[in-house]
C-alpha cells in the first residue's frame, strides 16, 4: 500500500451537480487502454470505479514511459503520462489474484458491485474461481464486460489480443497509408491504438444497456467485447462499400473513397484540407479559385463525377491551390463556408481558441505533482456533468481504504499484507 501521508485523490476535488451514474459501483480488473478507457468513461460520469492492480507493477501502462509525471522539482515520476492518460477518477487497491485469500476479496469486492469489467485470456479468471458464472452466483445482478482481442468464441479465441496485430487482421492496416503506386505507400497503422479506444467505447454503451436491463428486471448479464468486431464495425463506409462491391478499398493516403475533393492540398507556403462534402460546396470552391466553369464541367459537377475522373481532377485543384498562402485560403473558405481545415500538431491543437473555449484540458492535482494537467472528456451533459474527482491513482493508494469499506478491520488488512495478498 502506498504511504498514506500523500495527499489523498479520493476527495473530491470540487462539490457539483448531480452525476449520471452515481450510486453505480464497478470492479476494475482490465489493463492497458480498452478496459480502463471504458471504466474511465464510467468514473467520468459518475460510477465509483475500483482498479484492481497487481502488486509491485500495477497496470502495465504504469511502465510504458517516458514521458513520465514530473514532480514540483521538475524530475521524473514513477507514473507514465499513458497511464495517467485513461485512469482518472478511478481509486487502486493492490491484490494477487493469484493468491488464494486475494481470491477471496475479488468475490467479496465483486458481491457488493453492479458490473465488473476485465481483459484476461479466455478462461483465465475460471482458474481462479473468479469467472461470471461463478461471481454471478452470489450477484445475479452483476454485469460482467469481457473485452479480449477476439472474442469468447471461435478459432482465435484463445490468441492474445494487441491493437497493432487487430489493425492489420481486420483491416484497417489494408486502407491506411498512401497509395502503393506512390513514394511512401504500403501498408500504415493508426497514430493511436483505435481498435481498442473504439472497444472501449463500445463496451462502455454496452454497459449502459445492460444497466437498464438489470434496473427493469434485476438479472446481469454477460458482455463479449472484442477488439476484432470492433475493428471491422469501425470501417463504417468501407466496410459497406466491400460488402455491397465485393472489391477491397485500397490505400487513398490523405484521399477519400468516396468524395472528391476531400483530401489534403499544398499552398504555396504549406498543407491544408479541403473538405468538400457536396455539390454546392464544389460550385463555391470553383468560384473562389477563379474557376467557375469547372462546377459546370459534366466531368466534374456532380461527386460520382469527379470521384470517376480524380485522377484528371486532383492535378488540376492542386496547381491552382499552389498559387496563394494557406491562410489566404482558408480565410475565403471559411467565408464562404466550404470546410477546410490547418493541419496542427498537438501544441497548435490545443492552443487553438475553440480547444481553449471548449476547455479540453483538465487540472486534477495529483499526489506526485500540483501540476497534472490531462485532456477532458469530451462528453457535454447539462444536468449531469462530467465530475473530475480523483485524480489517476498512484499502485494500491486506495487498499486500506476500500478494504475497509468493505467491512475489514486493520487487523485483518495487516494479515493479508503479511500472506501477500494484498499490497
Amino acid at each position: 500500500m502506498q504511504n498514506t501521508d500523500l495527499p489523498s485523490s479520493s476527495a473530491p476535488l470540487a462539490a457539483g451537480p448531480a452525476m449520471s451514474l452515481a450510486g453505480v459501483r464497478v470492479l476494475d480488473l482490465s489493463r492497458v487502454l480498452a478496459g480502463p478507457w471504458c471504466t474511465q468513461t464510467l468514473a467520468d460520469l459518475g460510477a465509483d470505479v475500483i482498479k484492481v492492480e497487481r502488486p509491485g507493477s500495477g497496470d502495465d501502462t504504469r511502465a510504458w514511459g517516458p514521458p513520465y509525471l514530473k514532480d514540483a522539482q521538475g524530475q521524473d515520476t514513477s507514473e507514465a503520462a499513458y497511464y495517467l492518460g485513461a485512469n482518472r477518477n478511478k481509486r487502486s487497491i493492490a491484490i494477487d489474484i493469484a493468491n488464494p485469500a486475494g481470491q477471496n476479496l475479488i468475490r467479496e469486492l465483486a458481491a457488493g458491485v453492479d458490473v465488473l469489467v476485465e481483459n484476461f485470456k479466455v478462461g483465465d479468471l475460471a482458474r481462479y474461481g473468479l469467472d461470471a458464472q461463478s461471481l454471478r452466483q452470489a450477484n445475479p445482478g452483476l454485469i460482467v464486460c469481457s473485452i479480449t482481442g477476439f472474442g469468447q468464441t471461435g478459432p482465435y479465441k484463445d490468441r492474445a489480443g494487441y491493437d497493432y496485430a487487430v489493425q492489420g487482421i481486420g483491416g484497417l492496416m489494408s486502407v491506411t497509408g498512401e497509395r502503393d503506386d506512390l513514394p511512401g505507400g504500403g501498408p500504415q497503422k493508426v497514430g493511436v491504438a483505435v481498435a481498442d479506444l473504439f472497444t472501449g467505447m463500445y463496451a462502455t454503451v454496452a454497459i449502459l444497456a445492460a444497466l437498464r436491463h438489470r434496473d427493469a428486471s434485476g438479472e446481469g448479464q454477460l458482455i463479449d467485447m472484442a477488439l476484432l468486431d470492433t475493428q471491422l464495425a469501425m470501417l463504417a463506409n468501407l466496410g459497406a462499400n466491400f460488402l455491397c462491391t465485393g472489391q477491397a478499398p485500397a490505400r487513398m493516403g490523405n484521399a477519400h473513397q468516396n468524395i472528391v475533393p476531400y483530401q489534403v492540398f499544398e499552398a504555396s507556403d504549406g498543407p491544408l484540407i479541403l473538405a468538400v462534402g457536396n455539390d454546392v460546396q464544389f460550385a463555391k470552391f470553383c468560384a473562389i479559385a477563379g474557376f467557375p466553369a469547372w462546377a459546370q464541367d459534366p466531368r466534374f459537377a456532380r461527386n460520382a463525377e469527379r470521384v470517376r475522373h480524380r485522377d484528371l481532377l486532383v492535378p488540376m485543384l492542386a496547381a491552382a491551390l499552389k498559387t496563394r498562402t494557406r491562410d489566404a485560403w482558408l480565410a475565403a473558405l471559411e467565408a464562404a463556408k466550404v470546410p477546410s481545415g490547418a493541419i496542427n500538431n498537438l501544441a497548435e491543437a490545443f492552443a487553438d481558441p475553440q480547444v481553449l473555449a471548449r476547455e479540453m484540458t483538465v487540472a486534477m492535482p495529483h499526489p506526485r505533482s500540483p501540476a497534472l494537467r490531462l485532456v477532458a472528456s469530451p462528453i457535454r451533459l447539462s444536468a449531469t456533468p462530467v465530475s473530475y474527482r480523483h485524480a489517476p491513482p498512484l499502485l494500491g493508494q486506495h487498499t486500506r481504504e476500500l478494504l475497509l469499506e468493505a467491512g475489514r478491520t486493520d487487523a485483518e488488512i495487516d494479515a493479508l499484507l503479511q500472506v501477500g495478498a494484498i499490497e
